[in-house]
This record gives structure tokens, sequence and C-alpha cells, in this order.
């Protein structure tokens, strides 16, 4: 499939300064700010992860670099969905995605739900 200019995306080109975060910090910060500001149920655990539940409970996002479960896999994130229709699913995302990364993941598929 051939597609003309006029219908391809225009290329994006940010300054080198706006490119700190495309290697991961280690840091759920981005995350966290984002579920609190969407009035999600987020829980910290003693162990420092932490589990948090959209409110219609459709959507789990945990952060947990203290679950060897997950850690043995090089995980640090994971986002499970139980749409109404379909099957459920699960993404995760590795130690090395920036948290920006995954709070934009994140965002799109709830930004996607309100439709």
């Amino acid at each position: 499939m051939n597609a003309s200019a006029p219908l391809l995306p225009s290329v994006v080109r940010p300054s080198v300064e706006d490119r700190h975060w495309l290697s991961s910090d280690h840091c759920a910060t981005p995350v966290l700010e984002l579920l609190h500001g969407l009035d999600w149920v987020v829980v910290e655990t003693p162990e420092a992860n932490v589990h948090a539940t959209s409110p219609d409970g459709r959507v789990y996002v945990g952060w947990l670099p203290e679950d060897p479960a997950a850690w043995t896999r090089d995980i640090v994130w994971r986002v499970q969905v139980l749409p109404t229709d379909g099957d459920a699913w699960t993404q995760e995302f590795d130690t090395h995605t920036p948290a920006e990364a995954v709070a934009g993941f994140i965002a799109a598929l709830v930004a996607h739900s309100s439709h």
C-alpha cells in the first residue's frame, strides 16, 4: 500500500534536551501521578510494590519492582484489562521502559475507553 504524502504523519524532531526520558530512570512517578489524577484506587504494599485499579474495575496497573515473579522475568510494569466484550489481555513492560512511555500507554488506553 502506498500512502500519499498528505496522509503520512509529519515527522516530529524534538531537541536533544527533550530526549532525556527516552531511557528509564526506574522511577514510577509519571505513572503514579497519572493514576492519582484519574482517581484510581492506588495501594502501596510494604514491599514497595504499587497496585492500582480503574474506577470501573476493568483495568489494573501494577508497579512491581519487588515482586519476585515479575523481576525474575525483568518485568516492572503490568497492565491487565478486562473488556466488557472480548478476552482479557495483559501488557507488561520491562525495567528498561521509561515510566513516561508506560504513562503514555495508559493515557491512550483511558482516552480510547472514554469514546
